[in-house]
């Protein structure tokens, strides 16, 4: 198989690639949790046509390396580290192999970093923390590693379910097409945090307004921006739904437009929690996948930004905790974290729906999915 490597990182799904740009294979990293059988970060090869793929290896040993993130250089890999010192970890990708050479780990400032984006110019990285409600950014030197954060910005409030939102929990940190907002999803305060970003100086700075706020009690986890860059989409962990935004780029305004449920109507049981939103590349679908239900559930995209559902495809295994969407857009790969496998799905470019090629990638607790972008 040609050994060329791919990259997209998922939370910046929405990018149009040519096609005639991908080559034969796809090269596919996978976070995971090492509470069980898994060691860290594996990687295997997928046929660009077919989406047969290849035996997964271990790439680099880490202890719960939950979400990574790749350069746009091709070069490096980042990784979310939700361990007792939490961090951020610099790999070296090598060209050849696959393999991820070590180069440092920096503290990401705060408890239980759970996610992390490179920005387009590859100059630093912004990662999310849970469990210490914060956000940082690390600058990254010319070898690829991290130096130590060069802003660090604590998250303050709480919202209405004494539960869950007793005080603030970013979930994700999303970088805009034009590299100059970041957008934090913070599950406890019901609210998208906007930064400015001066990704040269490693810089974030509250926007004005701050933050977009979600409806009270549901919790906002992940964010997708749409390729036109008008509009964007988060998923609500706590009532399984997604909210439609219209997104002014240059005044770097969200303006919610529209909420709707991510489950069937004939669901029954509170035992449900969204985890991952992305957009299609071609900007005609969104996806979010639904833990419990164990579904991933399709939305059709409407001129005006708003969604319709279009239905739900089981992702035939447990707690489909993340998913990615290859660059080219032909095929989903939804990581089953409670099921030790990920799967499959073809996607019908005309109606978005996911039908599955069959094949079953076998990785320990996978949480994350992303690829390597066309030289």
């Amino acid at each position: 198989m040609l050994r060329s490597y791919l990259f997209v990182a998922l939370c910046l799904v929405g990018i149009n690639w040519p096609m005639e740009s991908f080559a034969d294979s796809i090269r596919v990293y996978v976070g995971t949790y090492t509470s069980g059988e898994s060691e860290g970060i594996y990687t295997f090869e997928l046929d660009a046509e077919t989406a047969k793929p290849t035996q997964p290896q271990l790439a680099a040993k880490l202890k719960n390396p939950s979400f990574v993130a790749i350069s746009p250089d091709q070069k490096f890999l980042y990784a979310a580290g939700e361990s007792e010192v939490s961090g951020v970890t610099a790999f070296a990708i090598d060209s050849q192999s696959g393999q991820l050479n070590l180069l440092n780990s920096q503290s990401s400032g705060g408890a239980g970093p759970c996610h992390l984006s490179v920005d387009h110019t590859g100059k630093c990285v912004i990662v999310a923390n849970y469990g210490g409600g914060s956000v940082a950014c690390l600058p990254i030197a010319e070898d690829g590693s991290l130096q130590q954060a060069s802003t660090f910005i604590q998250h303050t409030g709480s919202s209405i379910n004494p539960s869950r939102q007793k005080g603030p929990h970013a979930h994700s940190a999303n970088i805009d097409q034009n590299n100059n907002f970041a957008v934090v999803a913070d599950l406890g305060l019901d609210q998208l945090l906007v930064y400015k970003l001066d990704a040269s100086k490693g810089v974030l700075t509250p926007h004005d307004p701050p933050f977009t706020n979600v409806d009270p009690g549901n919790g906002p986890r992940h964010f997708s921006f749409h390729p036109n860059g008008k509009f964007a989409y988060n998923c609500n962990e706590m009532t399984s739904s997604i909210t439609a935004h219209a997104y002014d780029a240059k005044a770097g305004t969200l303006t919610p437009l529209m909420s709707q449920s991510t489950l069937p109507t004939d669901f029954t049981g509170n035992n449900n929690s969204t985890a991952e939103c992305l957009v299609h590349p071609s900007g005609k679908f969104v996806y979010v996948s639904n833990r419990g239900h164990n579904s991933i559930a399709a939305f059709q995209i409407k001129a005006d930004g708003t969604v319709q559902a279009s239905g739900h495809t089981s992702t035939n295994g447990e707690i489909p905790r993340n998913f990615g969407i290859t660059p080219d857009g032909k095929f989903l790969l939804a990581a089953n974290q409670n099921s030790a496998k990920i799967v499959i799905f073809k996607i019908d470019q005309n109606t978005g729906n996911l039908i599955p090629t069959g094949d079953v990638v076998s990785v320990p607790n996978p949480v994350c999915v992303r690829f390597l972008q066309p030289a």
